[in-house]
């Protein structure tokens, strides 16, 4: 238990700030599983806009790494692209 008034602070910082970083990575990753388990072209494409502007908003945020978002939306698109062919 923090003994200093900002110490207290701080841990409700961090908690709110985890809360938030756990509901936007499961959104993301949602949004990713879409993507992979779409049944047609179209749908994965659909899914695909959406799961790519969510990656860069978490990007933008910081809840995950900038390559990361970018090795993501690149894997993505590959797949998409796989289904279409």
């Amino acid at each position: 238990m923090p003994n200093v008034k900002s110490a207290e602070k701080r841990v409700r910082t961090n908690e709110k700030r985890r809360e938030r970083n756990r509901r936007d990575r499961s959104r993301m990753r949602t949004a990713i599983k879409k993507v992979r388990q779409a049944d047609s072209a179209q749908t994965a494409r659909d899914a695909l806009v959406r799961a790519e502007s969510l990656l860069d908003r978490m990007a933008g945020k910081g809840v995950i790494h900038d390559n990361t978002a970018a090795r993501q939306k690149s894997r993505l698109h590959a797949h998409v692209k796989r289904l279409e062919a």
